[in-house]
């Protein structure tokens, strides 16, 4: 898996610059070992109580100065000194930490211990590649200034950022800007993407209960049909964005999932159809725009057929956008590992969703992709797959992303 050891530079076909990755490198063995043991006790967010403890044991062998523990219920950081101080600033680097429920369908030795849990998205390559940037940090110091590392919990779907921040990260840690990174099956290993702007979507919950009369199915009119009602709303609501929404703005609105009645009634029309879905955007206009038309074309259509609607819009995790300035800053950086060929800067934004999204409402900052597909086809299962797996090969590149963002932002005076 590793490169020679007299050719540290090429690795994987690719050639990475600098002594970086080079003194990360030595201990991949290591980096591997323990994103392998994450991957064997997954855990869903805020309940992350045996990651938390591991990560804390591994950076406290590492060295770091700090480590504040219960930050966002089980989020922890780690606070890491540079040579020098005397510009007196910190840069932040994120990780997620939690797992998903689902079962896994791998066969390796590593596989999930737990019936129902896996780490489907690579939280726990992402957490290993952290703990390796800490212990590059301290055993090198090369910065001045002080690295704030944030092993966040709950990124899938419990906005464990929001809760770092609501316990006081940022008042405790106040970073001049903040940098994550993810995994990206559909990119090829060694190719590292970074826009300005934006990366992912805002996500946003719907409910939509159409409330009608129910009957019996071979007398239809004298009942108001809630199921034909429902179906009506959800071919509408396609038409929000094909005609309210311009065409260069992103947006989707997709129902995913009915539920009415009873399967075995088969003549029974059911008082009550209710829709469940998700809205994707990357404009808070564009978002305030498809609530007002989602609850306008329900009431509508309802009112036509004689039925009530009730509509529940629950923002989700805004709408993920790099700051200029800083996203320019990373891809410098991430040029400077992997060459200009290998880095992107205008990939095209993805309508999924991450709450690091909070962390860029409060401070500038950017979040990067790191492919992780080979030729061979190792690490090209997308993410939220039961067989899904993060690849290891990448675990000393993104550290040394990591700890090449905070010695480039931080860099030592010249003597």
């Amino acid at each position: 898996m590793n490169p020679s050891s007299s050719d540290q530079s090429t690795y994987l076909g690719f050639r990475v610059n600098g002594n970086v990755f080079a003194h990360i490198n030595q201990f991949s063995d290591e980096m591997t070992a323990l994103r392998r043991e994450l991957h064997e006790n997954p855990e869903l967010g805020f309940e992350e109580v045996y990651t938390s403890k591991r990560v804390y044991e591994a950076l406290k062998v590492c060295g770091v100065d700090e480590i504040h523990t219960g930050i966002g219920k089980t989020g922890l950081v780690a606070v890491i000194n540079g040579k020098t101080n005397h510009q007196n600033q910190m840069i932040g680097l994120r990780a997620d930490m939690d797992a998903l429920p689902l079962t896994e369908n791998n066969a390796f030795g590593w596989k999930s211990k737990k019936s129902g849990l896996m780490h489907a998205c690579g939280h726990d390559g992402h957490t290993a590649m952290l703990v390796a940037a800490a212990r590059y940090l301290v055993e090198t110091r090369q910065f001045d200034g002080k690295a704030v590392l944030i092993f966040q919990p709950g990124e899938e779907g419990y906005a464990g950022a929001r809760a770092m921040i609501q316990d006081g990260l940022f008042d405790r840690f106040p970073v001049q800007s903040v940098y994550g990174m993810h995994n990206w099956p559909a990119m090829p290993t060694g190719k590292i993407a970074v826009n300005p702007g934006p990366m992912m979507a805002a996500s946003d919950k719907l409910s939509i209960v159409v409330h009608g009369n129910g009957g019996h199915g071979a007398h239809a009119y004298q009942a108001i049909d809630s199921v034909m009602i429902a179906g009506q709303i959800i071919v509408a609501l396609q038409a929000i964005v094909a005609r309210n929404v311009r065409p260069l703005d992103n947006a989707v609105i997709s129902i995913c999932a009915m539920q009415a009645g009873d399967l075995s009634a088969y003549t029974v029309l059911p008082d009550d159809a209710t829709l469940v879905g998700t809205v994707r955007t990357f404009k808070a206009e564009v978002q305030v725009l498809l609530e007002k038309r989602i609850k306008e074309v329900c009431q509508g259509v309802a009112q036509a057929f004689g039925a009530t609607v009730t509509v529940k819009y629950e923002r989700g995790y805004p709408a993920t956008i790099n700051t200029e300035a800083e996203a320019l800053f990373a891809a410098r950086v991430a040029t400077g590992l992997v060459g200009s060929d290998n880095v992107i800067g205008n990939l095209d934004p993805s309508m999924g969703a991450e709450d690091f999204s909070f962390m860029l409402q409060h401070k500038p900052g950017a979040y990067l992709r790191i492919g992780q597909s080979e030729a061979n086809g190792a690490g090209s299962c997308f993410l939220h797959n039961s067989r899904y797996d993060f690849n290891d090969n990448i675990l000393p590149l993104g550290a040394a992303l990591h700890a090449s963002l905070v010695e480039q932002a931080m860099p030592l005076a010249r003597v």
